[in-house]
């Protein structure tokens, strides 16, 4: 008996009995405007409207309600970027035990305030280090010094458990399913899905879906065993982990199909479109598996294909980085360092001259040399078509512009931009 088959003893019927009075069981969604894009039925998993907005409660209750009385009255302790953060928060109050959460410097403001919200007295918040994994280090640190429980974001079976009821709600409403698309952070939740999945709709094919600056598991079963990130890009912060779980990785890469990447700027754009076509407010990582469909758009002609909306966190003093980013990654929006000619109307001719009508000037800063004087202008733009990019680098070269583009992934743009 393979893994796929479920010999390694996750029991996902009690992990229901255990959530049945906890969870929301979130709603399995026909998407109408997704279904006509793609020509296929596609149904969103709306994980976002769980009771802490995503699911990952229920690999938290499940794992705490398990642990012995007297091993919860010493208090458990876990890290995380946000979501099982409030997960955890949630269930230590439910269970009236004592939780200390750490949490990265770099966490959303919102996600602090609802994880203190779900948690009240029960809980206290330590902001430790830039990612998931150097407050993970620091907590378990503090969990060995003062004997009480850690409780892994991902990568516990009981965890996994749960999080794989998931999976069980969306088969228990669809039967026929061709495909399942599934966003990875550590993996714990495409770790329980796939095993639920290949256990009861073998014939599904299962796609976990990862952030491009973060590809933990994708760079993991390349390589045969996990690995740890020596990079990351923190945007899509919900699955940013430097190393994905032992457990989870042992898991996927039997029951997991393919990993594929998405890019963080595809994401954003996802996320706007979102909003935007359907009123629905997800986090970055909510909506890997969103993004990602239009890579499978011809694999998917016809066929029924679930998508996990994984959380609905999204802190809206990001909305104005994530309209940046999806604008650079859709081409619309340039960056150019200007070194205007020192004569009356240089400025004019630019505005006038080489951009088009429709075009617009979103910043404008001289920049300061060392010496103090005035040195070349940054200037971004906005355009309305990206097919007008063309045109406006014919017009800089035709008037004799003295330009350099700023490109995303040039050390300069971050400085500058």
């Amino acid at each position: 008996m393979s893994t796929t088959t479920n010999n390694i003893g996750l029991d996902f019927s009690a992990a229901m009995q255990r959530l049945k009075d906890i969870v929301v069981r979130t709603p399995l969604q026909l998407n109408q405007n997704l279904s006509k894009r793609y020509n296929c039925n596609v149904y969103l998993k709306r994980e976002d409207l769980q009771v802490v907005r995503s699911y990952k409660l229920r690999g938290a209750y499940n794992m705490m309600s398990t642990l012995p009385t007297e091993q919860l009255q010493k208090g458990v302790v876990c890290a995380s970027a946000g979501n099982h953060a409030q997960g955890f928060a949630f269930s230590c109050k439910k269970l009236n035990v004592r939780g200390v959460i750490f949490m990265p410097v770099t966490t959303p403001n919102q996600k602090i305030h609802q994880t203190k919200m779900f948690g009240e007295n029960n809980i206290e918040i330590k902001l430790v280090g830039d990612t998931y994994d150097d407050c993970a280090s620091a907590a378990k640190k503090y969990t060995h010094e003062h004997h009480m429980t850690f409780v892994s974001a991902f990568d516990d079976y009981k965890i996994i458990e749960g999080q794989g009821t998931v999976a069980v709600e969306i088969l228990e409403d669809l039967k026929d399913i061709d495909y399942l698309f599934v966003p990875i952070g550590g993996g714990g939740l495409s770790a329980g899905m796939g095993v639920y999945f290949k256990s009861v709709s073998p014939k599904t094919k299962i796609i976990g879906v990862e952030p491009s600056g973060a590809p933990g598991m994708y760079e993991s079963i390349k390589a045969g065993h996990p690995v740890t990130l020596t990079t990351m890009d923190r945007f899509v912060d919900g699955a940013a982990v430097k190393r994905v779980g032992d457990i989870p990785y042992n898991i996927c890469k039997h029951v997991v199909d393919e990993v594929h990447l998405v890019p963080e700027g595809k994401v954003c754009t996802t996320i706007l479109k979102l909003y935007n076509e359907d009123a629905i407010v997800a986090e970055p990582a909510g909506v890997l598996s969103i993004a990602v469909l239009d890579d499978f758009a011809e694999q998917i002609k016809g066929k029924n294909v679930v998508c996990v909306l994984s959380g609905g966190n999204n802190d809206i003093d990001r909305m104005q980085e994530i309209k940046e980013r999806s604008l650079q990654y859709e081409g619309l929006k340039r960056y150019f360092l200007i070194r205007f000619a020192q004569r009356p109307g240089a400025l004019k001719q630019f505005v006038n001259d080489v951009l088009g009508p429709d075009d617009d000037i979103t910043r404008f800063e001289y920049i300061q040399k060392h010496n103090k004087e005035t040195g070349p202008a940054l200037v971004g733009l906005e355009l309305k078509e990206k097919e007008h990019y063309e045109e406006l680098i014919h017009n800089l070269n035709k008037y004799l512009i003295n330009y350099t583009e700023l490109k995303s992934d040039d050390i300069v743009f971050d400085h500058l931009v």
